[in-house]
């Protein structure tokens, strides 16, 4: 097709890049200045393009603090579609060949960036609808609320490997499948970044927001960069999450608050970034090994998360229940009259005072018993 970028005919060896610094000037130029193939994965979060024509203002006559800055203005459509294209340009030679893009975006571009990421050779993995849950209301009541942004997740080409920790994902939504509609509120109260009783940012977005998306498809160590830095919620979250990060910004303003805030971010501490694992790359663990090693101790009582059964571990590593016994999986499927049951988060312990699946202790295991 006319137009549309050839697919990369040979993969690209990945190199080590300076990370966790913050790079002064326009996102193009410095992207350029990097190698190849040395980026995990982007998150950008582009000028929005939302050519607001004049103030806007609520019923009771207060202005409404919207976007009005010049980094966000475009002559015309066709400048922001080269815009565009530059920078996704120089994203695709910098990710390395396992590597994926996400881009945020509103209906004022998001259908415009999607283009021009296949244009480019992008692979779409999945559209995220991120439903605010506090969204602003529309003042003049002559359209539908706008509640929702866009995300657009994509890997380097169809045939492409990357990283999706599938298992984290369904761990963090209460052992439900992660769907591509995610409900969060918009950024506020203390999170809300302000100078001088205004806000730092105008568009900042929430570290939940950034959480998910960094959980969900890097891994401790891996590089991610941002080209629209802004205050920096990318590099507060990746410091927090054990991943290293690259911001580009040309705002001094907001290149200030960035640093600041990215020095306070606390990172958390190794058994918290222990992640859960897709069953294909978990290691295997028998229950009966968390008897052996003494993880759990012959006698000890297990319980479900309501405390409706019991059961006693045997020296095995069975349980039992009464005069029944099996495995954890065939305990809990007959005490539930289920034909399947996962024993390793029905079944709970005591762990200094608070009731933990046993899935806890195989991961904390695993985290004492790695290579």
């Amino acid at each position: 097709m006319e137009g549309v970028a050839p697919r990369r005919k040979k993969a690209v060896a990945p190199v080590e890049v300076e990370a966790d610094r913050l790079l002064r000037g326009d996102c193009i130029a410095e992207m350029a200045k990097l190698p190849d193939a040395c980026i995990d994965m982007i998150f950008a979060d582009p000028p929005y393009n939302l050519q607001l024509g004049g103030d806007l203002f609520r019923p009771e006559g207060g202005r409404v603090d919207a976007v009005d800055n010049d980094w966000d203005k475009f002559d015309t459509l066709g400048s922001y579609d080269r815009f565009t294209k530059a920078w996704l340009r120089e994203a695709r030679r910098i990710l390395k060949p396992n590597g994926t893009i996400w881009v945020i975006g509103s209906y004022h571009n998001i259908f415009r960036v999607g283009t021009a990421l296949q244009d480019e050779g992008f692979w779409i993995l999945n559209d995220i609808v991120w439903r605010k849950s506090n969204p602003m209301p529309n003042f003049k009541g002559t359209r539908f609320t706008n509640a929702h942004e866009t995300l657009i997740w994509a890997s380097q080409g169809e045939d492409a490997k990357y990283t999706f920790n599938y298992k984290a994902m369904k761990t963090l939504n209460d052992e439900l499948q992660m769907r591509s509609d995610w409900v969060l509120p918009i950024c506020g109260g203390q999170e809300r970044l302000k100078r001088n009783g205004t806000k730092a940012h105008p568009t900042q977005k929430p570290e939940a927001l950034l959480y998910r998306v960094l959980l969900a498809c890097t891994r401790p160590g891996d590089v991610v960069l941002d080209p629209f830095f802004g205050t920096g919620t990318t590099g507060a979250v990746a410091k927090r999450l054990g991943r290293r990060w690259i911001g580009i910004e040309r705002e001094e303003d907001y290149i200030e608050v960035a640093l600041e805030r990215i020095e306070a971010a606390l990172p958390l501490d190794e058994s918290a970034l222990t992640i859960m694992q897709s069953a294909k790359a978990q290691p295997k663990v028998a229950f009966g090994t968390l008897v052996e090693t003494g993880y759990l101790q012959p006698g000890a009582v297990l319980t479900d998360s309501k405390r409706r059964w019991q059961a006693v571990v045997r020296a095995d590593g069975s349980l039992s229940v009464g005069t029944d016994t099996g495995s954890i999986h065939k305990m809990g499927a007959t005490l539930q009259g289920a034909p399947s049951c996962n024993g390793w988060t029905f079944w709970h312990c005591e762990v200094e005072g608070v009731l933990k699946p046993i899935d806890a202790l195989r991961q904390t295991y695993l985290l004492a018993n790695e290579p």
